[in-house]
């Protein structure tokens, strides 16, 4: 009663609705950005259940905006530093990490134990295997995203609403679009745009409110423009998801299908390697006894004499949106075994580091 009084007193709630929340279970996709605060106020809320997953772990760049964490939980699994916050915030919940990858393999799986799905990813290969899902385990997905200082928010799934494919039926071009890693985001705006998807869960569980279905709510965070787009369902685009479950497992596998992309164990050992690292002068720092080549992805075309055509080239950025954009145009030219690493460049230098430190 104490904890909860500011809910149970509203006679929209009360104690009927605070236990609608005592018995809800929700997962929450990332623990990034915007699953920060969306877990941090569903969690206050008192969500019975709350999943977490993700495989990312806490970077010193993620605390500009991703307030569950602190400088003690630099280098640990976001979704287990999530969790040690959470049940520090609110012990009287269940709180579930999964230190893992969302993939085609165990998303359906695990959606089947949650009432609600929150998506807090930051790419579209994640987004559109969270909506193929939802369709299938016909589960409500809130959604949001963030763009520098804009951002997104709508709920889709929701009671024969529209989906996230009726409003983007296509994925657009592998690495077209930067993520915040890519091209920076505002610190707030997460905050603001996570918090309104907390909201929306929150009202699901209640049966409060206009639930954000069937719209899409567009935030300016410079201008505090904001617009309401109408979302209409497409029966055929959803039918045809749900006709496809059977080949869900072959349809992600064919969207996440990464070619020349590798692991930076694969090279470690390899002598005859050209490390190269396309992010901008201001993102690359001189590294002692690791022969890098610096070539940011805008100067590429015009630096072919800096690459060693004798040599595998192991190409890295700060994420892999820009490695594997590197590679594309290097294929374009006919430069062969240019390799993308999956690790991002802190974690490439700290491998390589551990690599050395052992050989010796």
């Amino acid at each position: 009663m104490s904890r909860y009084n500011r809910h149970i007193i509203l006679s929209e709630i009360g104690q009927a609705g605070q236990d609608k929340l005592s018995n809800a279970k929700v997962l929450v996709i990332g623990a990034g950005g915007l699953g920060c605060p969306i877990l941090q106020y569903l969690a206050a809320a008192g969500i019975g259940t709350i999943g977490i997953i993700d495989f990312d772990t806490v970077d010193i760049s993620n605390l500009q905006r991703q307030i569950l964490f602190g400088t003690s939980s630099l280098g640990k699994n976001k979704a287990l530093a999530a969790t040690e916050r959470l049940e520090d915030l609110n012990n009287s919940i269940s709180i579930l990490a999964y230190p893992k990858k969302l993939t085609h393999k165990n998303a359906i799986d695990l959606f089947n134990n949650y009432d609600i799905i929150v998506d807090g990813s930051d790419n579209f290969e994640t987004r559109y295997l969270i909506n193929d899902a939802c369709i299938i385990t016909n589960k409500p997905l809130v959604f949001g995203a963030i763009y520098k200082f804009e951002g997104q928010v709508s709920v889709f799934n929701y009671n024969n609403g529209p989906s996230y494919r009726c409003l983007f039926p296509n994925p657009p071009k592998k690495n077209s679009i930067p993520n915040c890693s890519e091209i920076g985001v505002l610190g707030v705006l997460p905050g603001i745009i996570g918090s309104m998807q907390a909201n929306e869960v929150l009202k699901m569980i209640l049966g409060i409110g206009k639930v954000l279905s069937g719209q899409l709510f567009c935030y300016n965070a410079l201008t505090f423009q904001k617009s309401i787009l109408k979302i209409n369902r497409s029966e055929e685009t959803i039918l045809s998801v749900i006709k496809d479950k059977e080949n869900f497992h072959k349809r992600a596998l064919d969207f996440n299908c990464e070619i020349h992309s590798v692991c930076i164990e694969d090279f470690l050992s390899e002598e005859n390697i050209q490390f190269i690292d396309v992010r901008e002068a201001h993102e690359q720092p001189k590294i002692e006894d690791f022969p890098i080549t610096y070539i940011p992805l805008n100067q590429l075309e015009n630096s072919l004499d800096n690459i060693d055509a004798t040599k595998k080239k192991a190409i890295f950025c700060q994420s892999g949106i820009r490695s594997k954009r590197a590679v594309e145009i290097l294929q374009e030219l006919d430069i062969q075994n240019c390799f993308s690493i999956n690790e991002g460049a802190s974690e490439i230098i700290e491998s390589y580091k551990v690599f050395k430190t052992l050989q010796e």
